[in-house]
């Protein structure tokens, strides 16, 4: 080997050797090699150029990005047409162990590789650029599967059902996923799990990437016919390519403790590398968002009794949805007619939001600034501003705008400028409704650039990333704006398993959860209060129903929930989150546990029909096996009527019991019901 670069976290180590100067191999990614490990020797022991009979006589190199004169037999990592440049190494800065960036060039073309090792989130970001040649796709450098392991897990799903596991077998050939609408998509999330073995939360090696670009993407999971495993991923470009295109960061890491070691990892780097609040200092406030109240119905009088009905329930936020401005009275018109409805709002917004401020909240306001309706004085004034052909088909009666055109991002920018330099707005819930007629990377770029200038316009001002619930939950999005809404779907039923399932790749602190009408209108169950209440209050808690709505009891039921998670949202919001392993596919565990360590919560959902007629000892993790705990249900009114014995738990009880305890013999909850949510509390004891 020619060169050979390492990079280290606490909990993997990378490996990259080139041969003769070229486009670099992965010779180890995984467990921490030793300070002393002579690399180069280890490269060439792990990628030998042995072949045997019905392979070429010279094994190609399986390189962080596979080119057509490679040789590989494998999926490329650049489309460059009909170009097969060679490239060598031009130049490097390295910084051992910690820093990456080298160019190869060859036939007019570049290549810049850059990889940064964060040691103090256990997190490796790379990059990958191509410049000077017609590229058409181009993967983040790409990074070979584990050698054990079945299946790499990828999430799909669909509008109001995100976040749905989906296994790409470790067979021969592709495995390929595409998002070809122009966003990151509800049908795939561009993250990853590949496990060694056995997917489990608590146990096992797993491996674990996401991509933070807002495009739609292109991820392969592929095995050789020689044996070997990789894994690309890049973003859909648009169909006429790019002469210098950018994949990446694509954040990756390594955990040796099942997913909640990806959990720990992935969180660590969006707390501390990704989101920025305005003011961090700031407790997360309680939501209420008046779509599922009132949808396009405003009327002033009504809007002011529901916020007056909401900040009594303990509402600290609200938010004006969609119909507040000009024409804005079903989803088929006035898009892009961004000023307020008279009809509506004799007397502009102001009234309302003084109400609102009134009652110690804040305001917020639902934009959707990347669309237009045809019927809208900005696509009839501007019918060029309109991505796509004049003949195509419509999506939510809307149109897509050209925000990769500076004079559409200018428009833009002056008319939300001066929404928020008139208002008293601390607020915008950011949709995106449709998907784009195509693939074009360029949205992605224009809209990063807006969101960019606007909040260095308004500093003060959280933007939520929403896109028909969880169209747009990348971490290119995160890292721009502060809050994500995960689903459109408050069935609670519904909700908890994704935000199950989403939790490795998104921190609570920013994951809406709203509490929903009697009715899900997206599903059409009935579900009790509490269980909606307490799924809301494992992630950032919200409500978006008609508060006046609620009977004496739901209103009850949901006041001191609110009044919990206020009261614990200090530490609950950047708690240490761990799924924990049950035996029952209906029943999902997670624990919450202080940064401190002094407090948790521990959410038991069971979700259907228990698979045995009492619960199972849980074994709780993270917890000191020296110290004593204290626990207690905060809603023991939640265990099932069918308990007819006694339950230490049971009756506003409390136990005590060690770490060592909890961990290694478990805790055998109290019956639940199917379609409910027991929450244990607990603390360490002095």
């Amino acid at each position: 080997m020619r060169h050979v670069w390492r990079l280290d976290t606490p909990a993997q180590t990378l490996v990259l050797a080139s041969r003769e100067g070229g486009l670099p191999e992965v010779a180890h990614w995984g467990a921490p090699l030793p300070a002393d490990e002579e690399c180069a020797a280890l490269a060439a022991a792990l990628l030998p150029l042995e072949v045997t009979g019905g392979m070429r006589d010279v094994r190609a190199p399986l390189t962080i990005c596979p080119l057509a004169g490679d040789g590989t037999s494998g999926v490329l990592g650049a489309d460059l047409g009909s170009a097969a440049p060679r490239l060598a190494l031009e130049d490097v800065a390295y910084e051992e162990g910690r820093r990456l960036d080298a160019v190869f060039a060859g036939d007019g073309v570049r290549y810049t590789l850059s990889v940064e090792a964060d040691a103090e989130t256990d997190v490796l970001v790379l990059s990958a650029r191509i410049q000077g040649a017609r590229v058409r796709f181009l993967a983040a450098p790409a990074l070979p599967g584990p050698p054990t392991g079945a299946a790499a897990i990828a999430f799909g799903g669909r509008w109001i059902g995100e976040f749905r596991r989906r296994e790409l077998a470790w067979e021969a050939g592709p495995h390929a996923v595409e998002v070809r609408e122009g966003r990151t998509s509800h049908e795939a999330y561009p993250g990853l799990l590949m496990p060694a073995g056995p997917l489990r939360n608590s146990e096992g090696e797993v491996f674990a990437l996401t991509l933070g670009q807002s495009t739609g993407h292109r991820l392969v999971a592929e095995t050789l016919a020689d044996g070997r495993r990789q894994v690309l991923i890049g973003p859909m470009l648009h169909p006429d390519g790019a002469e210098d295109v950018v994949a990446g960061p694509l954040y990756v890491t390594r955990s040796a403790q099942g997913v909640n070691g990806v959990t720990d990892a992935f969180h660590r780097h969006l707390r501390r590398r990704v989101v920025r609040f305005p003011d961090p200092a700031r407790p997360r406030p309680v939501h209420a968002n008046s779509w599922e109240a009132v949808y396009f119905r405003h009327d002033v009088a009504e809007l002011q009794a529901i916020a007056t009905r909401a900040a009594a329930l303990g509402a600290e936020r609200f938010v004006l949805d969609d119909g507040w401005f000009k024409g804005r009275n079903d989803d088929t018109t006035s898009l892009g007619d961004w000023e307020v409805d008279r009809a509506k709002y004799p007397d502009g917004l102001d009234p309302l939001i003084a109400h609102v401020r009134a009652l110690g909240m804040t305001f917020g306001l639902w934009v959707e600034p990347e669309m237009a309706s045809p019927d809208s004085d900005l696509a009839r004034a501007h019918p060029d501003w309109i991505l796509g052909p004049p003949d195509q088909p419509l999506a939510r009666h809307q149109l897509v705008l050209d925000v990769a055109r500076e004079e559409v991002c200018d428009h833009l920018f002056a008319r939300l400028d001066a929404l928020l330099a008139a208002h008293d707005i601390d607020y915008l819930k950011w949709d995106h409704n449709r998907a784009l007629p195509g693939p074009d990377h360029r949205q992605a770029q224009g809209f990063t650039a807006l969101v960019e200038r606007l909040r260095a316009a308004h500093p003060h001002v959280e933007i939520e990333s929403c896109a028909s619930g969880g169209g747009r939950l990348d971490w290119g999005a995160l890292a721009r704006t502060q809050r994500v809404w995960l689903s459109d779907s408050n069935d609670a039923l519904e909700r908890l398993r994704i935000q199950h399932e989403a939790l490795p790749f998104l921190v609570p602190e920013v994951t809406g959860s709203h509490v929903g009408p009697r009715t899900c209108h997206t599903s059409g169950r009935t579900l009790p209060m509490s269980l909606r209440a307490w799924t809301a209050a494992q992630r950032h808690l919200g409500f978006e129903m008609d508060p006046r709505s609620l009977d004496s009891g739901e209103a009850e039921t949901l006041a001191r929930v609110v009044c919990w998670w206020k009261g614990r949202r200090d530490w609950l919001m950047p708690a240490r989150r761990l799924r924990l392993d049950t035996d029952d596919p209906a029943r999902l565990a997670e624990l919450a546990i202080a940064p401190d360590g002094d407090r948790f919560a521990l959410w038991l959902a069971q979700l259907g029909a228990p698979a045995r007629i009492l619960p199972s000892r849980l074994r709780l993790l993270g917890l000191e096996p020296a110290a004593r705990y204290r626990l207690w249900l905060a809603n023991p009114e939640d265990v099932s009527p069918l308990s007819r014995g006694d339950h230490p738990l049971k009756g506003g009880r409390a136990i005590e019991m060690s770490g060592a305890a909890l961990t290694g013999a478990g805790l055998a909850p109290p019956l639940q019901g199917p379609e409910s949510v027991l929450v244990v509390e607990g603390e360490r004891l002095p």
